[in-house]
């Protein structure tokens, strides 16, 4: 199926895949939060570069081309916050966004990983820098990480699950791209994504699916984010 074809309506025998249930008062509540400022406050190449940790963090991790800053930008009705990459696994930096005035929380945009064509010392320096942050953050309330609802979790999403496992870093997958295939397979996707989920110690046993072009699973997203900080 190529990306502009149009997804079939659910049928009987393939339902869509479920969408999480947030109160009312708590979709209005993120919807009212995100509507505020949200602005970028700096990048991070070494942990020396971090930001003073005083508030609540929620951080995005994927592999390259899974449409984390697409989904960062809807996410905060945005069209330019999070940049996409020319070159997908060259920005090897943390990126720090204040949201809230005054300040609520932060978001985080983790560099991607799995990408193939980066050097070797650029993957290493990604895996220093990001398995140094997960394990000395203490302000660092969540992960979402993203998976690609066209091809489901791959192993090297699996890579930094286990690294989020390792570190005892609350995580939850949100699947990207849903609008871009069928809802039978959608739901067959959403299923797989979720039983892996129940297995691993560290991870939100409900996942989300998104479509930063439609709008689908936004309100959610951003609920999720404040259910996450508490």
């Amino acid at each position: 199926m190529t990306d502009d074809q149009t997804p079939e309506a659910p049928t009987p025998e393939a339902p869509a895949a479920e969408t999480e249930k947030f109160t009312p008062e708590l979709l209005e509540r993120s919807r009212k939060i995100f509507s505020g400022p949200v602005t970028f406050l700096k990048s991070a190449p070494k942990l020396e570069f971090l930001p003073d940790a005083h508030v609540s963090e929620i951080a995005f991790a994927g592999r390259s081309n899974v449409g984390k800053s697409s989904l960062l930008n809807a996410l905060t009705g945005r069209k330019a916050l999070a940049r996409t990459s020319v070159t997908p696994g060259r920005t090897q930096e943390l990126n720090f966004f204040d949201v809230g005035e005054p300040l609520a929380f932060r978001l985080v945009d983790m560099p991607g990983y799995g990408f193939a064509k980066a050097p070797k010392n650029i993957v290493k320096q990604w895996r220093f820098l990001v398995n140094d942050f997960l394990r000395g953050r203490q302000e660092l309330k969540r992960v979402l990480v993203l998976i690609d609802s066209r091809h489901g979790i791959k192993d090297v999403d699996r890579e930094i699950l286990e690294m989020l496992d390792k570190a005892a870093v609350s995580y939850r997958m949100v699947l990207t791209k849903a609008d871009k295939i069928k809802a039978s397979e959608l739901a067959d996707v959403y299923r797989r994504t979720q039983e892996e989920a129940r297995k691993r110690p560290a991870a939100h046993p409900d996942i989300l699916q998104t479509s930063s072009e439609t709008g689908l699973g936004i309100p959610e997203l951003r609920a999720a984010v404040i259910e996450a900080i508490g």
